[in-house]
């Protein structure tokens, strides 16, 4: 399968299955933001599913793909750090505010640093027409922020600080997503890239969860919490697993966007399941932020 996805790098085919990959990133990317976000402390579920799909991960990584290039030791340390940065800054804000409020700022943000990473690491340019599906895309941003300020009662206190790092957020995405498309390029088989990722990824968080649950005063049972692990577990390979070899195929800023049409996903998982009181506004401005990720693919 490997060889079939590497023959496609570069070719129409590849841009239109890097086009769906980045689709389908988007679905799964908001389905797993709700798991981290809803029953459980998202500490908690974060640490689950990182330990789930470690262990998943492992007997691939080490038995299964081509074992990494000396090269790639360094490139999966590099991502390590990144990735353990990111989720921090998004517990936190997750912690501090609903998630129609941070997840949309989160991967909005997102792809404009993207954008600019691709551009300066490699090469790759916008068309206008492009640059105005981003200008469309930020003006979701900036106007779903300014109304959550203006307008939402809950978490008022907290808002401000959960934005702030929302938008941190944000910039780790674009920061892993230029990081990682470099270091799946950088190997010849890109399943050796995702799985020895997966593995790595999952060491550190789990220590910090454990710690976190046994300290805990009402600790939720394990058997439910590590449930949503593996669940998250398997999303997470198929979320992650399909924009890497979007940015494999095609180019890194267009796949990028494009997977940001999760937050109308986000919009609609927040008000059908975590039960989150979304309105036509913040439905409309974050379908904004859709609509530009539309705009930059259609204008390529």
């Amino acid at each position: 399968m490997s060889n079939w996805l590497i023959s496609l790098e570069g070719t129409q085919a590849g841009h239109q299955l890097a086009m769906y990959l980045a689709l389908l990133a988007a679905v799964l990317h908001a389905v797993f933001g709700a798991l981290q976000k809803g029953r459980h402390d998202p500490w908690l579920t974060r640490g689950a599913v990182d330990a789930c799909y470690c262990v998943m991960a492992a007997p691939f990584a080490l038995f299964v793909v081509p074992f990494p290039e000396p090269h790639m030791w360094a490139i999966f340390a590099g991502a390590w750090v990144i990735h353990l940065i990111y989720k921090i800054l998004q517990a936190m804000a997750y912690v501090r505010g609903a998630y129609t409020v941070v997840y949309p700022v989160v991967r909005g943000t997102g792809p404009l640093f993207a954008v600019i990473g691709a551009y300066l690491i490699f090469g790759e340019t916008f068309t206008g027409i492009q640059w105005l599906g981003v200008a469309v895309l930020l003006s979701g941003i900036f106007g779903l922020a300014i109304y959550n300020l203006l307008f939402l009662i809950k978490d008022r206190q907290t808002l401000p600080i959960a934005l702030t790092l929302a938008v941190m957020t944000g910039l780790l995405v674009a920061t892993y997503t230029t990081f990682d498309a470099y270091g799946i390029r950088a190997t010849q088989n890109p399943f050796t890239f995702l799985t020895w990722f997966f593995f790595f990824d999952g060491l550190a968080l789990p220590v910090y969860a454990y710690y976190r649950w046994r300290t805990m005063e009402n600790a939720p049972a394990p058997g439910p919490l590590m449930l949503r692990g593996v669940i998250g577990g398997l999303v997470a390979f198929a979320s992650f697993g399909s924009i890497m070899l979007a940015t494999r195929l095609d180019k890194v800023g267009e796949a990028a966007v494009l997977r940001e049409t999760s937050t109308v996903f986000a919009a609609l998982i927040g008000w059908l399941v975590l039960k989150e009181t979304v309105g036509p506004r913040r439905i409309a401005l974050m379908s904004l932020i859709a609509l530009g990720a539309v705009i930059v693919e259609m204008g390529g």
